[in-house]
């Protein structure tokens, strides 16, 4: 027995494994229940007693032997090996998949539904100037229409702030180009408001601008019946006469949504009517301010809150819960 004790320590010494498969097969031989180390020791009583402190030494010496190989094969060679066979780009296991955020996922919608009638994507800075963001729109120093958009300065003299809307962007594209121009807006904005389930100081906005030659009152009421029977699925509309400092006449845009839930009932107070967002034909003064000529171009502008969409296609209740970063909220996208 001391002989074939031999042998395995030849054998163990010189072995070399080429996969993980060969070294879990080397461990189980020798270290498995039935492996060879167990054998020998359920052997060791027949021995005779004048040769049992021999073969104890050669039985300790094989697993000493079967322990370092193992260990070395682990951390050295077979590992190596291994690592050069995995496909390294395979995905770790396990792997939560993600999902838009619900935001992104409305904002590409609506990007999408005008995309398909010409409308292209403008962007523009965060931090603005008050020329941009407020004189150029018709919203002169002092204006008390600045009163409904509270705002965060950034510094004075120059006055810098954080956008209050995305219309900045139209001022911007405005002076760089000249009609026709057909252009969407979306981005984030700043007010300084209280926080609350219905309100944020920081939210999303899209805008669109369209400006050419003879576009009327009529072409911006198909434009908005069109995106509300593609985005709702509801094509009936009202237009409420409103009031903004940089269209005129202005608008705003309820959508009939119907009342056929209680949570139906909640949404739109038991009138049925949702409004959705506001639009107008653009100020002859705003189209001055960037020097396109009001005698020959006219055009309309809308703009709504991406927030409150979203709100009103997956009958969400509470702005924070877009910008909590909860993963309970977030999973119910994945497959959107």
């Amino acid at each position: 027995m001391i002989e074939k004790i031999e042998e395995l320590l030849i054998e163990v010494n010189g072995f070399n494994a080429t996969s993980k498969e060969e070294i879990e097969n080397f461990r189980i031989k020798y270290n498995g229940k039935k492996g060879v180390l167990n054998d020998f020791f359920e052997k060791f009583k027949e021995v005779p007693n004048d040769q049992k402190k021999e073969f104890g030494q050669k039985i300790n010496t094989l697993k000493q032997a079967v322990a370092v190989k193992l260990e070395d094969l682990k951390s050295t060679s077979a590992s190596s090996v291994i690592v050069e066979k995995e496909d390294l780009t395979r995905p770790a296991f396990p792997l939560e998949l993600g999902s838009r955020h619900p935001i992104n996922l409305v904002k590409n919608r609506i990007i999408e539904i005008f995309k398909s009638i010409g409308f292209a994507v403008a962007d523009g800075p965060e931090i603005e100037d008050d020329w941009h963001n407020f004189t150029a729109l018709n919203l002169p120093e002092y204006h008390p229409a600045r009163d409904m958009q509270d705002t965060f300065f950034i510094e004075q003299n120059p006055d810098i702030l954080l956008r209050t809307h995305t219309s900045s962007v139209q001022t911007r594209f405005m002076e760089e180009n000249q009609p026709p121009i057909r252009i969407l807006s979306p981005g984030r904005v700043f007010r300084n408001e209280a926080i609350s389930s219905r309100s944020h100081c920081i939210f999303h906005q899209i805008e669109g601008l369209y400006i050419d030659e003879n576009v009327s009152f009529a072409d911006l009421k198909q434009t908005i019946q069109f995106f509300t029977t593609e985005l709702f699925g509801k094509s009936k509309i009202r237009m409420r006469p409103s009031y903004f400092p940089f269209t005129e006449p202005s608008a705003e845009i309820d959508v009939y949504w119907g009342l056929n839930s209680e949570t139906d009932y909640r949404i739109t107070k038991g009138t049925g009517w949702l409004e959705i967002m506001g639009c107008g034909m653009v100020d002859p003064a705003v189209l001055k301010n960037v020097n396109i000529d009001s005698e020959k171009y006219s055009g309309y502008a809308f703009g709504m809150g991406i927030e409150r969409i979203t709100m009103l296609l997956y009958q969400m209740s509470d702005i924070r819960m877009f910008f909590e970063n909860d993963i309970r909220t977030l999973e119910q996208f994945k497959t959107l």
